[in-house]
């Protein structure tokens, strides 16, 4: 990720300091695990805790050494703690202290996500209230279909935002396994009270069978749901973009006094930020599909997947921290032009009422071929001429004797009966009727 980008406390998450610092806590903890196991002497675990201290720059120089980076670890405390140095990483492997650390860190990530996600809701929640009843054409294949509310579309990607809250709340629970059974996981050299003892004061669960690793699945299962929750991000970025194209026009990002869109053409007021989700969506992408590729190693296993989780869980915790954030921004600064959508509406000469013409003709008797027929041919014609759909309609005798009048017809022509149910919509999604809104 771009450092400018990096939010303060995801990044803090996956610092160099903090990961170091919780490898030296997963040593220490098993340390008084073997204390009260009476393998050591009591006094072991406090003297540890007093002596030892993070050396980065120590570290650093075992590692051109050992070419390993828990081995230079371990080394760094050893030579701080004396005799009492023969006891860290006793009976542990590096994935033991590795794994365990990286499901702390993905539990943090996922709780921070989980906030971002809860302010995301309430936001699309206050703008869907604001325009439950702005009336708007719906498009399908970007073409105009019918007469729906503004408030549709934030109360949709609502509830696609509660669904991505579930998806996460089990992700994160999925993921908060730690492991320190050991070279293959049999528990061959450490009893299993130890890795309880580690996990529940770290707040995690032990793995249930583990080989030299906590099983991948885990973490693709976490990564994909950062995908979905990704793409729920594109997916609002990428109505924004369609709704600010020029012949649109009916929405548009917020374009600050001073912004500058184009360096060619000063009248461009582009959409930046939603371009930026789009991008950052396809990324994320991505890192799910490194998480499933990281499901299969050799054997009891092999490292392929550890180079590539080194970029990936971080690079996505913080991507999509920063893309919610992003997202959060657009949704609630989102300008809104209630005008336009009530021309744009009307662009088409009222072929969006096309299919409550074809019923009205059907309650009164026709087969649904022959309305169906005598609607589309209608429609055409306006399509061709531009004629309103009410006199293209009128002109063929079948629709002057269905209806009798043509006060009939024309009464279809109103979006009222169309979004009848849109209050019932936002009850069913939880979002109670706005006492300080006008009713439609």
């Amino acid at each position: 990720m771009i450092p400018r980008y990096t939010r303060p406390r995801m990044a803090a998450v996956w610092s160099e300091e903090e990961k170091l610092r919780i490898w030296l806590e997963i040593e220490l903890l098993v340390c008084e695990a073997l204390a009260q196991l009476g393998w050591i002497p009591a006094e072991v675990p406090g003297r540890l805790r007093q002596r030892l201290q993070l050396r980065p720059e120590r570290m650093a120089e075992l590692e051109q050494e050992v070419r390993h980076d828990v081995i230079a670890f371990v080394t760094s405390l050893a030579e701080q703690a004396g005799e009492d140095g023969r006891y860290l990483h006793f009976g542990l492997t590096s994935s033991d202290v590795v794994d365990t650390a990286t499901a702390l860190q993905l539990r943090r990530a996922g709780e921070l996500l989980l906030q971002e996600l809860d302010a995301l809701e309430a936001a699309l929640a206050r703008r869907a209230q604001e325009h439950r009843y702005t009336l708007c054409v719906g498009r399908t294949h970007g073409v105009h279909a019918e007469p729906m509310t503004f408030g549709l579309k934030f109360l949709s990607w609502l509830a696609e935002c509660r669904r991505n809250r579930e998806r996460l709340q089990a992700a994160v629970e999925g993921i908060r396994y730690g492991k320190l059974s050991g070279a293959i996981g049999t528990y061959a050299h450490l009893p299993p009270a130890v890795e309880s003892y580690v996990c529940e004061r770290l707040g995690l669960y032990p793995e249930p069978v583990a080989t030299q690793v906590v099983p991948r699945d885990r973490h693709a299962f976490f990564l994909s749901t950062l995908a979905l929750i990704a793409t729920m991000c594109e997916r609002i970025a990428v109505e924004v973009r369609h709704l600010q194209r020029t012949e649109v026009r009916e929405a548009e990002e917020y374009f600050a006094a001073g912004q500058q869109g184009s360096s060619a053409m000063p009248h461009k007021r582009n959409p930046i930020h939603a371009e930026r989700i789009c991008g950052l969506a396809r990324l994320v992408r991505s890192y799910a599909l490194v998480g499933l590729e990281n499901i299969v190693l050799w054997h009891e296993r092999d490292i392929s997947h550890s180079s590539a989780e080194r970029v990936v869980l971080p690079d996505a915790t913080i991507a999509v921290d920063y893309l919610l954030a992003l997202t959060r921004e657009l949704v609630e600064t989102l300008q809104v032009y209630p005008e336009r959508m009530a021309q744009n509406l009307e662009l088409t000469h009222g072929l969006v009422y096309s299919q409550s013409v074809l019923l009205a003709l059907v309650r009164r008797g026709m087969s649904r071929r022959q309305a169906y027929a005598l609607v589309q041919r209608a429609a055409m014609e306006t399509w061709r001429t531009g004629r309103h759909f009410r006199e293209t309609l009128w002109e063929a005798p079948e629709i002057q004797r269905a209806f009798g009048e043509r006060q009939a017809l024309e009464e279809l022509f109103t979006p009222a009966a169309l979004l009848q149910h849109v209050d019932w919509l936002f009850e069913r999604c939880g979002v109670p009727f706005p006492s300080s809104l006008p009713e439609p």
